[in-house]
């Protein structure tokens, strides 16, 4: 507890899955959280929950991460409640998977506008006030996907590859002025996305077992265990990590051949 007393967060796609747990953890951890979410009625009820739970302090904003004045009213607006912002938590994003030739233009625009120029829009809403103040900590949620290739996944993993590159350039630009910025790659987490795709395939219940009997812990990780990794980049404890991805998914990329 308290490992994020006085410190003010901002979670983006904080209304559900990974999003919600993050936000969740911080509030427990001592930090207020603003939770900044495309559907504000699905942030609203989010917030209140977590403020039940926790007794923490929370805002829902609603939020477009692919529109640059969306994402800077959002910071504005946590900032004029809470203060400034200590921790900023890039976890919006969609998942769009096609073939690379039949793939349209549109399908390509809307991967990268969320999945990576959402992610900029985050951080460079954040990044002057926490370089002049010296301080401040920066969590991208990638993704395994951002080395490791799944075929039929295109062009996901291209613009996650992306967020990996743009987690470790700033970092670096930005060393020297105490800003951290790292990433977490989640594997397979058992969210509503994940639950959906299981039921649209024709078994559901094979499917679920199909991804279970790939991972070589024989299942798949919970929100919550993403959550306190971003917990631990966020805080005090991780004062010499930056630039850097931490990988959560049980094992699974280490593996060469099923």
């Amino acid at each position: 507890m308290n490992r994020l007393q006085r410190k003010v967060a901002l979670v983006t796609g904080a209304g559900r899955g990974i999003g919600a747990a993050i936000a969740t953890a911080f509030a427990r951890e001592g930090a207020a959280v603003v939770l900044a979410e495309l559907d504000l009625e699905t942030a609203q009820r989010t917030a209140a929950d977590i403020a039940a739970q926790t007794g923490g302090q929370t805002l829902a904003v609603q939020t477009d991460v692919t529109q640059r004045a969306s994402v800077q009213r959002a910071v504005s607006e946590g900032e004029k409640v809470f203060g400034p912002i200590d921790v900023l938590v890039n976890n919006a994003g969609i998942n769009v998977f096609c073939d690379p030739l039949t793939m349209t233009d549109d399908d390509w625009r809307r991967c990268f506008a969320v999945d990576l120029d959402g992610v900029w829009n985050g951080c460079r809403a954040v990044l002057p006030g926490m370089v002049e103040r010296g301080a401040g900590s920066i969590v991208n949620i990638a993704s395994t996907h951002s080395f490791k290739i799944i075929p039929g996944c295109f062009p996901y993993p291209v613009a996650k590859h992306g967020v990996i590159g743009l987690t470790r350039a700033l970092g670096i630009e930005y060393a020297a002025r105490n800003v951290r910025v790292n990433a977490i790659a989640p594997g397979y987490i058992e969210t509503q996305l994940t639950r959906d795709w299981w039921n649209g395939q024709t078994d559901p219940a094979a499917a679920q077992q199909a991804t279970l009997d790939l991972q070589p812990m024989k299942r798949i990780g919970k929100p919550e265990e993403v959550a306190m990794t971003a917990v631990f980049l966020a805080s005090d404890e991780a004062p010499f990590i930056n630039a850097s991805c931490i990988t959560v998914d049980g094992g699974r990329s280490a593996v060469y051949h099923d």
